[in-house]
């Protein structure tokens, strides 16, 4: 797979805009087959993938780890992944995106499937999987009544589906492995990201120095420190923007932002629009 001059950061492959609904489907084809069936090397910065060949042939990077594509198989690619794709032409199958807040709202904290997810692979497609699969391709395709709270059940179901096989063929391990700093920081940062914590406050609690700790999550994320935080905080806003019908005004309040000017303008900065657009794009899609 060539190698670009640089790893792009989309939200779909080759775009900027922010995904309109918490959930995605599409085939796999078509977006592949507007590059001549070979995606380059690309990461999401808020997006979960998970892709089903249902036939044909083909290769996938993942964090640099070549895979050869097979029919019915399933490829998890969790957020931040750098991952690329050459599928031969022709291959057919399915594409489901997920947005972040959709694993924040779906995967609860003691469970033990975001660990899980968090891993990248190539997996045999069970039959519930492909089923979840086609579920959510027929249900975005439609406009029927309900069909958010449909697509965010069947995106649950689907997680836990993929989280269940990726449990079922992980290599056995001695023991519980340490966690590393990138693991460290973010724990931390599920805890004190509404407190507004700075890198410094993050790195003084890790016992590293700044540089440290950005460079660790730059070389794992392709984002600085200071980028991963802001994108917990805009995170859990599009999380409330989606889920709730609080005011915008209080969901900045609640999220540390004394002045809801500023509240607005880091959220436009990271997705391209006000947090009132956000909700109404997304009520719309719904």
């Amino acid at each position: 797979m060539a190698q670009p001059a640089h790893i792009q950061t989309f939200n779909l492959f080759g775009e900027s805009q922010d995904l309109p609904d918490v959930v995605h489907c599409e085939t796999i084809e078509t977006r592949s087959v507007l590059h001549d069936w070979e995606l380059s090397a690309h990461r999401h910065a808020r997006l979960h993938q998970v892709l089903f060949v249902e036939s044909g042939d083909g290769t996938a990077s993942l964090d640099g780890a070549e895979h050869r594509l097979a029919a019915m198989h399933l490829v998890n690619v969790p957020v931040g992944i750098v991952h690329g794709f050459r599928f031969d032409p022709g291959t057919a199958g399915l594409v489901v995106t997920l947005a972040a807040e959709m694993l924040d709202e779906a995967l609860q904290p003691g469970e033990g499937l975001r660990p899980v997810l968090n891993r990248p692979a190539m997996i045999s497609a069970d039959e519930a999987c492909i089923a979840t699969m086609r579920g959510i391709a027929c249900e975005f395709a439609a406009r029927s009544f309900a069909r958010a709270q449909v697509l965010r059940s069947l995106a649950g179901v689907l997680l836990g589906q993929i989280a269940r096989s990726l449990a079922d063929t992980a290599p056995p391990q001695d023991g519980p492995a340490a966690p590393d700093l990138l693991t460290r920081f973010e724990t931390l940062l599920e805890t004190h990201f509404p407190k507004h914590w700075t890198v410094a406050n993050y790195a003084d609690a890790l016992a590293v120095s700044t540089t440290h700790l950005s460079r660790v999550t730059r070389n794992a994320t392709g984002r600085p420190a200071t980028l991963l935080i802001e994108e917990r905080l805009v995170r859990e806003a599009r999380r409330n923007l989606v889920y709730t019908n609080l005011p915008v005004q209080t969901i900045g309040y609640a999220l540390g932002f004394q002045d809801p000017a500023y509240f607005s303008r880091v959220f436009s900065r990271a997705t391209g629009m006000s947090p009132r657009a956000f909700r109404a794009r997304v009520q719309a899609a719904g």
